[in-house]
């Protein structure tokens, strides 16, 4: 048991160091930045529409008081 345990762990550095394409630092940076500014861009999509809506139900709710 212990020896598949082992040769589990082992096969999986092997992959990790050998088969794996690890993007540059350069690209690794640009991508971030695009995670960010695409984060960021849905924030405040969201932060709009959760504005908006606020606002028209609050006016919606003050029809039927």
């Amino acid at each position: 048991m212990f020896g598949r345990i082992n040769n589990y762990f082992r096969e999986t550095r092997d992959e990790l160091v050998n088969k794996v394409s690890w993007p540059t630092w350069e690209e690794l940076r640009e991508s971030t930045w695009i995670v960010l500014v695409a984060s960021l861009l849905f924030a405040l999509v969201v932060w709009a529409l959760d504005s908006v809506l606020g606002v028209s139900l609050t006016q919606f709710y003050k029809l039927f008081k």
